[in-house]
């Protein structure tokens, strides 16, 4: 799940928050009866239309407010990225707000940014590369023209680059000093093996230190084309005009081959057996994670939504799984969570307890994961709760219109527009038996990762090691 309901934030790993306005709603919820929720959506000021040379351009109209936000997204991103590559996406991130053709230095550029009063910023992902400026809609011209330019005529100056370089490398040095990248580090290595490359975004630091003029070049060349980037205007303004100004200004954007024929990407080999790793680090608390592979919008479109409603029943507090492992006093905070993606969505079970409970804490997960596909494991009601929850969020995430446009761009790169468009319809279809489907598919004596991080004493004191780990998971088998 992503730009959708937040689960419960683990507190020292993440922060919750939002904005609101007073923007019209685009969704109505409606009951149908007590037992029973109907959803009906309308996305009549969300328009669409492709150019000649591939480029989709999404045009939201939201004219309640004078301001505009123009964004490009492009399928880039870690999975894009072989080990020699690793971390060159969000390197080139970082250069797209650099010199070109138009604007000789990164001063001119920011100078012109100033001027325009552009609120502008980008992000690396692992299946997505997005740009994004905010400014006022009477500029809508401008910011167009001065998006075209940086997005087509990128110079990657040498001493730019150079700088940047370093920038980046501070990235890692802020990472490395939160002790809980080494929990998310250590399950992906155990996640995603064979091509770990492909689902770290951040990269690796001898790939940034050493990556040249070249391979910007080559990464513009391959993936920054029209046929694979996504261009949306969201705010004030029309579809016709957004559709003539893109067609004036980037109709002549020259497509290229499709990077993926050349370039495929390869498909993660399935976990075959349980894993387990052990992390010290200076923490308080001890941290249990176990991980799976779960649905991809490639293959399995209808378990992505399963994965999203099953687990937003069990982050309520009166669940089972909250009752057993959190209102219990077991576990100072319990959730599963999951990342829809293209290519393999990861499912992660995340409990927090004190030191000395690890034991009983994995133990008792282990019990609820074996009743996850009880008849009785939740109720109507929380299924029902559940699909509201999850379309509220999304209906409380578009009251913003720059990101409403993220989310398109996302939802573009990660399944397709319609997608989106259709999900809060594709939840209120969700059964109980598709979360039974789900659950026995990708949970359910399915082989998993575990990770458990702790502090050096609490670990010595338990004599916690990794082949206990895995006899713990083994027990319950």
């Amino acid at each position: 799940m992503r730009h959708k309901f937040l689960l419960p934030c683990l507190l020292f790993l993440t922060a919750c928050g939002g904005s609101q306005n007073t923007e019209p709603e685009p969704i109505e919820l409606q009951n149908s009866d007590e037992n029973e929720s109907s959803f009906e959506t309308n996305y009549e000021h969300v328009h669409q239309h492709t150019l000649e040379n591939g480029l989709k351009v999404v045009v939201v109209e939201r004219p309640e407010l004078p301001i505009i936000t123009i964004e490009i997204a492009a399928h880039n991103g870690a999975f894009t990225e072989p080990p020699e590559f690793n971390g060159l996406s969000h390197l080139y991130e970082h250069m797209f707000f650099k010199a070109n053709d138009t604007f000789p230095s990164q001063e001119a550029y920011m100078a012109r940014q100033r001027e325009l009063g552009m609120v502008w910023n980008g992000t690396t992902g692992n299946e997505r590369v997005n740009y994004y400026f905010t400014l006022q809609s009477h500029n809508l011209r401008d910011g167009l023209v001065f998006m075209r330019d940086a997005i087509q005529t990128p110079r990657f100056l040498e001493e730019e680059l150079v700088r940047e370089r370093e920038v980046v490398l501070g990235e890692f040095d802020r990472n490395e000093a939160n002790p809980y990248y080494y929990l998310w580090h250590a399950m992906d290595d155990m996640l995603w093996s064979e091509y770990r490359s492909r689902k770290d975004s951040l990269g690796d630091r001898q790939t940034i230190s050493t990556a040249t003029v070249e391979q910007m070049r080559w990464m513009q060349e391959t993936y920054y084309i029209p046929n694979n980037s996504l261009l949306v205007l969201a705010g004030d303004l029309t579809a016709e005009t957004g559709f003539a100004l893109a067609e004036e200004l980037f109709a002549d954007w020259e497509q290229a081959p499709d990077p993926f024929i050349e370039y495929p990407i390869p498909e993660h080999p399935p976990l075959t057996e349980n894993t387990a790793v052990i992390v010290e680090q200076n923490v308080q608390v001890s941290v249990i994670q176990l991980g799976w592979h779960g649905p991809d919008t490639r293959n399995d479109v209808n378990a992505t939504y399963a994965a999203d409603v099953f687990s937003t029943i069990i982050a309520q507090t009166s669940s089972r799984f909250s009752q057993n492992l959190v209102e219990s006093g077991l576990a100072l905070q319990a959730y599963i969570g999951y990342s829809t993606q293209r290519y393999v969505g990861p499912i992660t079970f995340t409990l927090v307890t004190l030191p000395g409970r690890e034991q009983e804490a994995i133990s008792q997960a282990l019990v609820e994961i074996s009743h996850f596909a009880d008849p009785d494991y939740f109720t109507d009601e929380q299924l029902q709760t559940a699909q509201t929850l999850l379309a509220v969020s999304d209906l409380y995430g578009q009251q913003s219109t720059d990101q409403f446009a993220h989310t398109l761009s996302y939802w573009w790169a990660s399944a397709d527009i319609e997608y989106y468009l259709n999900y809060i319809s594709s939840l209120s279809q969700v059964t109980r038996d598709d979360i039974t489907n789900y659950i026995h598919t990708y949970i359910t004596d399915q082989p998993y990762a575990t990770v458990l991080l702790s502090n050096h004493e609490n670990i010595a004191a338990q004599e916690i090691t990794q082949e206990w780990i895995l006899n713990q998971t083994r027990s319950e088998k």
